[in-house]
This record gives structure tokens, sequence and C-alpha cells, in this order.
């Protein structure tokens, strides 16, 4: 019911959302920056293991799932901006401490201190992400526009995932470790600049909410569509351990644009299975071409194949979830995706950069074989879903 400090919006793309989709762009930048970057510095500046580096980027992913259980109580008994902006400043006070032990050449002399900072960031990093994508993206926008905007700035993340570490890439190159960290930085404080910009109505909190939920945070009976949206997450992210060129990122990109383009007019009137499956079809495509041909072509048409496989991917699975989610689950199912999608990229970073070493070759085979595994589920998750949906 809108009341007089509620603002209305006839259309989806106006100041408010734009704000928000942009606010959640930066946010998964400050985490896609470091992913190209920090475990190559933990070796060389802290002479961390590569199993140690590995274990501190995949603590990130297992700190996602740290606060969720508390969201629903959060938002409910403080301004739910107001949560978002704290766990970011708090994200950038983490950051921080890269920074201080970076710019003062200090060594770690326990790696338990960088897992923990790892693992703290990912659980102040989930709440930020959940509670922008699972609410405040959805009060900027009417009822009856709501999919569509979960879908849209669903996008704008897709593209930090290859704008992050070409950025990282590009900055470390020309500056240092040193400067990544001032930009993941610069980004986080962005966020909160644009969610102040923002007026979000006052809501009263309600009395009967428990401490302890699954709401806004998992949705339980989406698990096996979680499942295999985890297998292919966690192909892109030991892709993401291994490739540290930043012209395959740009063409990531390029690919991601492609692949709007093909759901608009390619696959409009398609058959609801064939985007996951032209998706996974093309990332296996291209991991074969990376494994077998060494041309330099390749460099330029895999990145392109793996944006649009991802970018296909992803947004039919969030679709998907949507539709999974009962009424007032919408919030629930944004954040499952999330956590499979985070979770699975940062757990592939870690396990490439802990067991593959630097081995190409190796790491891309797995990643083909985790992609295989996600199309042949995908042919029992897809009937599954379609037995189970709810909208």
């Amino acid at each position: 019911m809108n009341s007089q400090s509620t603002p209305v919006h006839i259309r989806l793309w106006h100041k408010d959302f734009w704000l928000m989709a942009i606010a959640n762009f930066l946010l998964a930048m400050t985490v896609y920056m470091l992913v190209p970057t920090m475990p190559r510095w933990l070796m060389d500046a802290q002479q961390f293991s590569a199993q140690d580096a590995g274990i501190a980027m995949a603590a990130f992913g297992v700190g996602l799932f740290a606060l969720g259980a508390f969201i629903s109580y959060m938002v409910q008994h403080y301004r739910r901006n107001l949560v978002c902006i704290f766990a970011v400043l708090v994200e950038a006070l983490l950051i921080t401490a890269l920074y201080y032990i970076d710019g003062l050449h200090m060594r770690v002399a326990y790696p338990m201190v960088v897992f923990v900072q790892r693992f703290a960031q990912g659980a102040v990093f989930g709440l930020a992400q959940m509670v922008l994508t699972s609410t405040l993206i959805i009060d900027t926008s009417e009822s009856f526009q709501r999919t569509e905007a979960n879908h849209s700035a669903a996008w704008f993340s897709r593209f930090a995932l290859s704008m992050g570490p070409m950025a990282g890439l590009l900055i470390g190159r020309i500056a240092g470790f040193h400067y990544v960290l001032l930009a993941t930085m610069a980004c986080a404080m962005a966020v909160v600049v644009l969610v102040l910009l923002v007026n979000f109505p006052f809501r009263a909190p309600q009395d009967d909410i428990p401490t302890v939920s699954l709401d806004r945070f998992f949705l339980p009976h989406g698990f096996p569509l979680f499942v295999n949206l985890q297998l292919v997450t966690l192909a892109v992210g030991i892709i993401l351990s291994v490739v540290l060129i930043e012209q395959f990122y740009s063409m990531m990109m390029v690919g991601f644009a492609v692949a709007i383009l093909s759901q608009r007019f390619v696959f409009k009137n398609a058959e609801l299975k064939s985007e996951v499956v032209t998706g996974l079809i093309l990332m296996g495509v291209a991991l074969l071409m990376m494994i077998t041909r060494h041309l330099p072509i390749v460099m330029y048409a895999a990145p392109l194949f793996i944006g649009m496989g991802v970018g296909l991917i992803g947004s039919r699975f969030l679709l998907f979830f949507i539709k999974l989610s009962r009424h007032c689950q919408r919030g629930t199912s944004q954040s499952t995706f999330l956590l499979g999608w985070e979770s699975g990229i940062a757990w592939g970073v870690g396990a490439g950069v802990a067991i593959f070493q630097g081995n190409v070759t190796a790491a891309l085979i797995a990643a083909l074989v985790l992609v295989i595994a996600a199309l042949v589920m995908y042919h029992f998750t897809h009937n599954w879903f379609t037995n189970n949906k709810n909208r």
C-alpha cells in the first residue's frame, strides 16, 4: 500500500533504480577485483603456500553464509538501507587492513589472520548484497516490475564478473596491488554514497520476527537448483583462478552483451530449457578450444563463448529461483541465487589456486568435467523445476 512517504514510479529505469543497480555493480567489483590479484599477492608478498592462498580465497565463500540467518531480523528491526551501509563500511575497513599491511610491507605471520579476514569480508559482503538485492532494489520498483527489476539489476553484478578481474589486473600491472586495494575501497565508499542518495520510507518494525530464520536467506525447496548452479559457478571460479589475461575478460564482457541480445531476439519464444543447455554447450566448447588449441583466435572466441554461456545460465537460473518462490519469498529466492553464485565462484577460485597451482590445462579439464556434470544434472533438474514451480 502506498503512503505519502512512498514514491510511486511508473517506469522501472528511474533515478533510484539506476542508483541501486550501479551500487550493485560497484559492490560486486569490490570482490571481483581481488580474484586474480590477491592470490598472487599472498604467494609473492606474503610467502603463503598455494594451499594457504587457496584456503584464503575459499574462506570468502564460507563467510557468505555466516550472517544470512539474521537478515530478516535485522531489516525488520533496523533501517534496511542502514544495515546495507553498515555492512559495506565494515567490508571497506577489512580491505583497509590489507591496504595497511601492504603499504607497510608487513608480513602476516599466521595465515589464519588472512583466513579470518576473508571469512569476515565474505560475511559482510553477503549481508550487504543480500539486503541490496532482496530488499532495497525491490523497494525501488513497483510490484508488477519486480521480476524485471531483479533480472536487470543482476546483469550489473554479472558485468562486474568480467570488469572486476580486468580492472584488477590492469591496475595491478600498472600501479601494483596497493592501488588495487585502494580501488576496491573507493568502490565500497561509492556504494555507501549511492545508497544514501535514495530515500527509503520508514517501515514500522514487526515484533514477532524470530532472531534466526531462513526468511530472506535460503530457499530450502530450491536446493536442486542451488546444487546445479554451484556446479557451473565452481567451473567459472576455476577458470578465473588460472586465466590472468586482461584480454580474456574484455572478450568475456562482449559475450555478456551478446547474451543479452540473444535473450531478446533469439530465445524470446524458444523452449524454456534451451537457454541453459545452450549456455552449458557454449562453455564446454570454449573449454575444449582452450585445452586443445593454442591459436591466437582461441583467446578471442573462447572467452566470448564463456561470457555468453555464463550470461544465459545466470539470468535463466535467477528467473527459475523466482518462479520457485511462494508468496512473500521473492527476497529469499534472490538470496539463494546469490549464495549459489558467489560461493561457487569463491570455492572454484580457491580450489583452482590450491589444487592446480598454475597448471592451466589440468584446471580447464576439471572445469570441463564440472560443466558436463552440470549439463547431465540439468536434464533432471529442469524436469523437477517444471513440476515444482509456483509462479
